[in-house]
């Protein structure tokens, strides 16, 4: 998905009196992987028209457009090497200072994911008159991420993703929209999930605790279902 969809807003004239407000809020998921964050920024996009910056979807739109940021990112990536915090937060900023973003509300999405990117963020804000209002941090027990993630199917051709218990395809192992095989991609392998959560929590920790200090913080149960998430999500926003 290219990031001019992804941060598409709705037309003032096709929202609710309630969208209108929440539109102009600005908020920061934060989750570990398979937590459901994209999932809950897209229920958000659709009832409020807030902005949805993905930094996943971002770093591939750069990369596929060939920019000189894509390029710096991807020879990182190429490497298996972690992209620099500067890189990540330059990137960030550019589409942060889009003239559509800074009118309205956004959600921030896998980023800022290291206390240097939190830091980053609040003086780029600053400098635009802007603040988060709201960090959402969606919890979830560790070993229901690895049985969510380990039962990922991903096809190859499409990049439809199933799931071996929640959405298995019609067919075993078979794609329904291609009917290309599907695979269990290296990074949903239960070891590597325990890695990546291992990160996360190293890294996440510290960006809570310094949001705790100056940002209303709320926390929300991402074991309940994606709507009961929502909900949750809705109730602590701001009137």
């Amino acid at each position: 998905m290219g990031f001019d969809t992804v941060h598409t807003a709705v037309p003032g004239s096709l929202r609710s009196p309630e969208s209108a407000i929440m539109s102009s809020v600005r908020i920061l998921l934060i989750g570990p992987p398979g937590v459901g964050k994209g999932t809950q920024a897209t229920k958000l996009k659709e009832r409020f028209g807030m902005a949805h910056l993905a930094s996943g979807d971002i770093f591939r739109s750069e990369i596929s457009n060939k920019t000189e940021l894509g390029l710096l990112a991807k020879s990182y990536t190429e490497k298996g090497q972690l992209v620099p915090d500067e890189v990540t937060i330059e990137m960030m900023a550019k589409h942060l200072m889009a003239p559509d973003i800074q009118a309205g509300g956004f959600m921030l999405d896998g980023f800022p994911r290291t206390l240097a990117q939190a830091q980053a963020l609040d003086r780029l804000l600053e400098s635009m008159n802007l603040k988060l209002e709201r960090v959402i941090v969606m919890e979830i027990d560790d070993e229901a991420v690895v049985a969510r993630l380990g039962g990922r199917l991903s096809c190859a051709n499409c990049g439809a993703v199933y799931h071996k218990v929640f959405n298995p395809p019609k067919i075993e192992n078979t794609c329904d929209k291609c009917g290309n095989g599907l695979f269990v991609r290296p990074d949903d392998q239960p070891e590597t999930i325990r890695g990546r959560l291992k990160v996360y929590h190293c890294q996440t920790a510290p960006v809570i605790e310094y949001y705790k200090r100056h940002c209303v913080v709320q926390k929300v149960d991402a074991s309940q279902s994606p709507d009961a998430v929502f909900q949750s999500i809705v109730d602590g926003l701001p009137a």
